[in-house]
């Protein structure tokens, strides 16, 4: 908390405002009380100068480059840790133990089926119905399935459907894409790890032994690492509001897939992949990247620049190695992956990228991965929406347990008519 004032001069009145300090980042002007005191609001058009919440989750300094999961930095957590840890760390606020994340990891292996009733809820949606469109609501119709966790005034009943979430979107996003393909699902094997568990459940079939590829699971586990949490975006900040209104978690998190479903959202690794392909091949970008300096030309550079980081997205690095990893696993010589270096290292040297500050983000090299290991572009958003799971859990459940939170109420700017007399359709 700091001891400064912020004073806002309006109708030759002045308020004073509170100014608050966190553990780092960029002072807060508090305007809680500004409509009481002055009968005026704030106009703040997709709240990119509002803090919304007091979080000790998730820090991000988009002018240097850094994403801190409480405290840690987000490459060491890619390069050293696992995403079940992460996971404990995100819903806990520390590193586990050994003990602590045996037990973890434990419990959410005993909570990875879902209610057998559930495939015949996937029966009810086409074949050719979008991933996205059947995690929306699968996700949202657990509420119907597990009663004993919808009370979100007891602790312990919000910790036990924090584990089913977690446990269960591997489960429910493998077989949406096994329903796609029609192919029968996969029951989870609890032997395995959390990612490897997920990679079985997509690409084994009940008729042969599915081994786990090491480096592709630990490929998938540093994406999911990489996605799990990034601050208050706008699929974490609708899960805080569709929680803010008592909504269950099973509720709120589908309102969160939801949101992700959106192209300038969850969709922008599979639309900088499409580009790369568009390119084609290295000798081919220089024509794109006059186009994409060209106003008029309708042409984007997609996985580049960012909306909160002006610098290099520290989690590009982790997935540039991640890229090579696996193609060289893989045996594949991939020209989009030489696109995508040439055209990281042609960018980075540019001047117009540079004046721009438009440099390579998470999502310019995950399509490539992705698409590499088997996964369909239209699985992008899913396994996003997989990853970010257990950011939103632990947002959500920071959020009920903040005694400041309300129910979310955004107010307006009006534009509209002022108050007219209504006149009988006859008269009009």
């Amino acid at each position: 908390m700091s001891d400064t004032n912020a004073t806002l001069k309006l109708d030759g009145k002045d308020t004073s405002l509170p100014v608050l300090s966190g553990s780092v980042g960029p002072d807060v002007v508090d305007i809680r009380k500004l409509y009481a005191d002055t009968g005026a609001f704030t106009y703040d058009p997709g709240f990119t100068s509002t803090a919304s919440c007091r979080s000790a989750i998730t820090y991000i300094d988009g002018e240097e480059g850094v994403l801190l999961h409480r405290g840690y930095p987000i490459d060491q957590l890619a390069e050293q840790s696992s995403f079940t840890e992460v996971a404990y760390l995100l819903l806990h606020g520390e590193l586990p133990t050994r003990d602590e994340l045996d037990s973890f990891t434990y419990t959410i292996s005993r909570h990875t089926m879902v209610h057998e009733q559930l495939a015949t809820f996937f029966r009810g949606f086409r074949r050719d119905a979008h991933p996205m469109a059947i995690m929306c609501g699968v996700v949202g119709a657990l509420s119907a399935f597990y009663h004993d966790s919808t009370d979100i005034t007891d602790p312990k009943q919000r910790m036990i459907a924090s584990h089913r979430l977690i446990a269960k979107m591997p489960t429910i996003a493998a077989m949406a894409y096994k329903y796609s393909i029609g192919q029968p699902f996969l029951y989870p094997d609890n032997t395995l790890s959390y990612t490897g568990n997920f990679l079985r459940m997509t690409f084994g079939v009940p008729a042969e032994h599915y081994e786990v590829n090491p480096i592709l699971e630990r490929a998938m586990d540093r994406i999911f690492i990489l996605h799990a949490d990034h601050e208050q975006n706008a699929s974490t900040s609708t899960v805080r509001l569709a929680g803010s209104s008592g909504a269950n978690p099973f509720a709120c998190i589908a309102a969160g897939i939801a949101c992700l479903w959106g192209p300038a959202h969850g969709g922008a690794n599979e639309a900088a992949l499409n580009m790369l392909r568009e390119i084609g091949r290295p000798e081919h970008i220089p024509e794109y990247i006059a186009r994409a300096k060209d106003k008029d030309d309708p042409f984007r550079l997609m996985g580049f620049g960012h909306r909160v980081y002006k610098n290099y997205d520290p989690r590009a690095k982790v997935m540039q190695q991640t890229a090579e990893e696996v193609l060289k696993e893989l045996n594949i010589s991939d020209p989009v992956l030489d696109t995508a270096r040439e055209l990281e290292q042609i960018a980075l040297k540019d001047d117009y990228f540079i004046e721009k500050k438009l440099y390579p983000n998470v999502d310019f090299y995950s399509g490539v991965i992705l698409n590499a290991i088997g996964f369909p572009s239209d699985m992008f958003t899913v396994l996003f929406a997989l990853a970010r799971t257990v950011g939103w859990v632990a947002q959500w459940n920071e959020m009920i347990s903040d005694p400041e939170q309300k129910i979310g109420r955004p107010r307006q700017l009006y534009v509209g008519d002022t108050e007219r007399q209504y006149v009988p359709v006859g008269s009009r």
